[in-house]
């Protein structure tokens, strides 16, 4: 079997290794050699690949543009180090979310050259609350099974995020886990208690921690309390602009395995300038991405940005790489992505003493950052 070796300083289950690190012909890791890192700082660094739950667009195109524009968001976010995602949609008409989730069915069976793995699709919405909406277009519903058992029959859903106070949404939770779906609680105006309970019946996560729910109060401690008291799993976008560092810093002293996703957009990637997110057009202007009333809007956030910014808040690099990769893919129940181990993907970036991609293995394939 012919093997290829990348060197470097390792982030591994043993901690970090300076050594050399092989990858099959099938695309997978089948050794790694090494020793522990010394004092010294490393010319390069090798981390798991980053896997991002929350992909709107990027690249200039968005998600719901159907077609093949999942495979060109993959693309986009493979220079980045992103080396699998779920597609996200946005609410939408039940003829629209058929129509994207029929071509999402389609381009994840494969993986396109060049680009990120497609795991699956986050149904963000349409199950949101109304009164919530953020950045969502009003086309939110309440949930019906038989709508989400069809849509599940045209992709692999993996994440559905909704509110879980609107009527019917428990039992929808309560089938959902029990078939292994993630189910977030997202885009809401629910309580702390009802938070609580949504978790005891079976929800996982929480969508974007602190956008789009009820804010934390000493007396009223909302949806945002709920998550910060039980949660094991959240979802955080650690753009800078979505959540302080200092609100960033409490949920992940609370929340033991917070994840860090992008929300990114088609703007993600691109010169300022309009975009399309969903039905809205969107425009990205002093890094960041908002409708015409100022409302955040998604993200232009990529993954190596996103360590960068964890590192800078202070954050070990082995701990943010872990929020980047190890947690998501944990999350999910992939045990064979988000970790360097033998037997895993080969699935690898490779970094500079600074942070910056210098290049980009998924499933043993060499991507150029830049291309």
């Amino acid at each position: 079997m012919n093997t290829r070796v990348l060197q470097g300083r390792m982030l591994t289950a043993a901690g970090w290794l300076d050594g050399e690190l092989h990858l099959d012909d099938n695309g997978r890791i089948a050794a790694i050699d090494g020793r522990l890192a010394g004092a010294g700082e490393p010319a390069r660094y090798l981390l798991p690949g980053f896997i991002d739950l929350h992909v709107h667009g990027g690249g200039g195109v968005d998600i719901m543009e159907a077609g093949h524009a999942a495979n060109h968001v993959a693309r986009t976010h493979a220079r980045f180090g992103t080396t699998s995602l779920l597609a996200t949609t946005m609410t939408a008409p039940r003829a629209e979310l058929v129509h994207v989730l029929t071509a999402l069915g389609k381009v994840a069976q494969e993986r396109a050259a060049g680009s990120a793995r497609i795991l699956g699709v986050h149904l963000e919405g349409p199950y949101i609350n109304p009164g919530k909406l953020g950045a969502q277009p009003d086309d939110a519903v309440a949930a019906v099974m038989d709508e989400i058992d069809y849509y599940r029959s045209l992709a692999p859903l993996k994440v559905l995020t909704l509110a879980s106070e609107i009527a019917g949404h428990h039992e929808v939770i309560r089938s959902l886990s029990a078939d292994g779906i993630r189910v977030q609680l997202g885009h809401t105006l629910g309580s702390y208690e009802e938070g609580v309970a949504a978790l005891q019946e079976g929800a996982s996560g929480f969508t974007h921690l602190f956008n789009a729910m009820t804010a934390l109060h000493h007396r009223e401690p909302g949806m945002v309390g709920a998550a910060l008291a039980h949660a094991e799993y959240a979802e955080l976008i650690p753009d800078l602009l979505h959540v302080h560092p200092g609100a960033m810093h409490a949920a992940l002293r609370a929340i033991p395995r917070l994840y860090c996703v992008t929300d990114s957009t088609a703007a993600a990637g691109m010169p300022d300038g309009e975009y399309k997110l969903g039905s809205h057009t969107v425009t990205k202007c002093m890094g960041g991405v908002r409708l015409a009333d100022g409302t955040l809007a998604g993200s232009t956030l990529t993954m190596d940005q996103a360590l960068r910014n964890l590192v800078q808040i202070g954050l070990p690099l082995a701990q943010a790489s872990n929020r980047l990769s190890l947690y998501p893919a944990d999350y999910l129940g992939v045990a064979d992505r988000g970790r360097l181990e033998t037997g895993a993907w080969g699935d690898v970036v490779v970094m500079d003493k600074d942070l910056f991609v210098q290049h980009v293995y998924v499933e043993g394939e060499c991507l150029e950052p830049d291309a």
